[in-house]
């Protein structure tokens, strides 16, 4: 399956990088990551196109046969333009469907300057990155915590094995030698780098931190990596796309996923 979209390229190189397996079966790509079960857009369907009317209940029930103990839903369409509208029928069969906007820039616009208490350095320590999993908790404080931390530790192995490779990093912003906001980054492809998972602690938005991170990041992947295109995904109406938007990002397509989570998930 040839996939358009440049949201799910960069994704699924990501996830190939760090050991997810991917089987194209013509219609629809199965992506399975092993090592973490729980995360979602790890263990998911992506479709090549809508199926005929009707068939998004055979569509669910191959997700559900494809991972019989997964507690989510999780299914993305292939394109590039806005497809909301499109998956109605998903909707209606109790799913939830974002549309997403995918950014990309060649270089950066110098962000306004931060607070001189606020260090922006790269993550490199075991309490470092625990520190990330807990500010990613943080968005989700709703969720059962023994579930998600170890989905976010998952994760936090994932990238650091990418770290440790030498095709990407993951910057933070700290006060007091606490994370408050922190940007990933990744070469997925020559001359291509993907940002992963933005985060910022509520008490600390509003101070420039995501966008000094993001611009950090990206910095450092045309310096290191020599990246020619950033690519970002965020909410089509939320705070950070315009902060993208304020860095030099354009948009460039739309990214539609669609998933059911598990009722201990907020």
């Amino acid at each position: 399956m040839d996939v358009r979209s440049l949201g799910f390229r960069t994704d699924l190189r990501l996830l190939e990088m760090t050991g997810s397996e991917i089987e194209d079966r013509g219609t629809h790509l199965v992506i399975r990551t092993p090592a973490n079960p729980t995360y979602f857009w790890g263990n998911f369907l992506l479709l090549r196109s809508l199926p005929v009317m009707g068939g998004e209940r055979e569509v669910i029930g191959a997700f559900q046969t494809e991972f019989p103990l997964a507690e989510h839903v999780s299914i993305g369409l292939d394109g590039t333009h806005d497809q909301l509208e499109a998956v109605a029928p998903f909707v209606e069969a109790g799913l939830q469907a974002d549309s997403e906007v995918v950014l990309i820039a060649g270089s950066l616009v110098e962000p306004r300057p931060v607070a001189d208490s606020v260090v922006i350095r790269a993550l490199a320590s075991d309490d470092d990155w625990e520190q990330r999993a807990r500010l990613s908790y943080r968005q989700y404080s709703h969720t059962n915590e023994k579930t998600f931390m170890a989905y976010a530790r998952a994760k936090n192995a994932q990238e650091r094995d990418l770290v440790a490779r030498g095709v990407g990093e993951r910057f933070g912003a700290f006060v007091d030698d606490l994370l408050v906001s922190t940007a990933g980054i990744f070469l997925t492809h020559a001359g291509i780098a993907r940002y992963q998972s933005v985060e910022t602690h509520a008490d600390h938005r509003r101070q420039g931190l995501a966008a000094a991170v993001v611009h950090a990041a990206g910095q450092h992947a045309v310096a290191t990596y020599r990246a020619e295109v950033l690519v970002i995904v965020a909410d089509h109406d939320g705070d950070a796309i315009r902060i993208y938007r304020r860095l030099g990002f354009a948009d460039a397509e739309r990214h539609l996923t669609m998933e059911r989570r598990p009722g201990d998930w907020a």
